[in-house]
């Protein structure tokens, strides 16, 4: 007997069909509805937080106060609605609106232009407090901080010394490199220089050129992960004075919000992200189908490879992935598409490590990826070639789809393991007794 299955492509649905017998697992996580009233929730951390002391006992009148807001990325944190929030308690604290100031934490990412300040910060809070742009390439505007152990030159954005307080916003999930985002991430790679990002970020990869990222380097490790341990060096040497992260539900509303310490309170957070997205599964699958989760998740090969590589992470060795992602901007960013321009992995490789780029990292983890089984992308026929030269299989018909995974896999009976929320759930495996 068969399982019939809808899951989200672009703006549509994809049907198909799985013999019962050959369902492996059904990674569906644990969901949350978002609190009716987030304002009154994120209210309530602010005066009980996490190992601190309520945020309006830490500030006093006439200090100058700096929040980082992420960039226009990670839209979902829907800042515009909260900051006003926010400001209004820094207010009631003592801190006059002529004394904050709101920077962008790029990162290396573009700046963000003036309407995406309005966009993120809300048209009310762009026009009370000064909004920045951090620069990672304006070194005029960094103050030196001194290395990690790991040797990491700690350069931060001036703004942190000029003024007396840092409070740090973020959101934390899932995150392929450093275990999960959030905290540390306001810090570095947020308000860093492009030098200490790179340098950081360089410990991603295996000491042997050639053999791609670290084995401790992926989704849901800290502990023995060294650009992880290394980013919370560098955040330590500026520490927030209070952090205020999010947890998105699958729908990407805020649903749980975690403040106080910068250390902790985070830690709090990244348990809950576990709890809703961490599945447990007891071995990999032949073959594995995932979507993105339909637009936006699934624009283009940037926003799908976090799919892909949570899809091939359920796979067997050897064994076929097909990932549900139309990609409308197949080729956006360009930052990322070019760098499969190179003609061999070995050359991607040297190039992403003399100029690291979060971008080109992504790139050595697709054609990584790649080089596991069989990953075929369902999506548009025009992406076709751009979709071979990153080491996928295009297609725009699932039943060609499931033929090509069936065919990939050798066997007539595979094990199956679906994912309709592949965007966000993650694999974990658990040792048979």
């Amino acid at each position: 007997m068969n399982r019939h299955f809808s899951f989200k492509y672009g703006r549509g649905q994809v049907q198909f069909d799985v013999p019962d017998e050959q369902i492996l697992c059904e990674m569906r996580g644990n969901d949350r509805d978002a609190p009716a009233d987030i304002l009154d929730v994120y209210r309530q951390a602010l005066d009980n937080p996490q190992d601190s002391p309520p945020l309006r006992e830490l500030v006093h009148p006439g200090e100058r106060v700096l929040i980082t807001v992420s960039d226009i990325t990670r839209g979902w944190q829907r800042n515009d609605r909260l900051l006003p929030t926010l400001l209004d308690y820094l207010n009631s604290a003592g801190i006059s609106d002529r004394d904050i100031t709101i920077v962008i934490a790029v990162g290396a990412h573009r700046l963000n232009t003036h309407e995406e300040f309005v966009e993120l910060c809300g048209e009310q809070a762009c026009h009370r407090v000064t909004v920045v742009n951090h620069d990672c390439r304006d070194y005029d505007r960094m103050d030196y901080y001194g290395r990690t152990s790991r040797g990491t030159e700690v350069l931060i954005n001036r703004l942190v010394r000029e003024h007396d307080r840092l409070i740090t916003t973020g959101g934390i999930t899932y995150h392929h490199a450093v275990g999960y985002a959030g905290g540390r991430k306001s810090i570095m790679p947020g308000i860093s220089s492009l030098k200490t990002i790179q340098q950081c970020h360089m410990w991603c990869f295996n000491s042997t050129v050639g053999t791609g990222a670290g084995p401790m380097v992926d989704c849901g490790i800290t502990s023995g992960n060294p650009a992880h341990e290394d980013m919370m060096e560098v955040a330590a040497f500026s520490p927030p004075t209070f952090i205020i992260n999010m947890v998105p539900n699958f729908q990407g509303d805020s649903c749980a919000v975690f403040a106080g310490n910068w250390i902790s309170a985070w830690w709090r957070g990244v348990a809950l992200v576990e709890e809703m997205y961490g599945v447990p599964i007891q071995e990999p699958a032949d073959i594995v189908i995932a979507t993105a989760g339909g637009y936006p998740n699934d624009i283009n090969l940037y926003q799908s490879q976090k799919t892909i590589h949570n899809a091939v992470a359920a796979m067997k060795p050897g064994g076929a992935a097909i990932i549900m992602a139309e990609c409308p901007d197949f080729g956006e960013p360009a930052e990322l598409v070019d760098w499969f321009e190179h003609p061999s992995y070995s050359e991607m490789e040297q190039a992403v490590r003399a100029n690291f780029l979060i971008s080109g990292f992504v790139a050595v983890r697709l054609w990584q990826d790649g080089e596991k089984g069989t990953v075929i992308l369902l999506t548009r026929p025009e992406n076709t070639e751009k979709a071979s030269r990153a080491k996928m299989t295009a297609c725009a018909d699932m039943k060609e789809a499931l033929a090509l995974a069936y065919k990939a896999c050798g066997t007539s009976k595979p094990s199956v393991t679906l994912m309709p929320y592949g965007a966000h759930t993650w694999p974990i495996m658990q040792c048979r007794q």
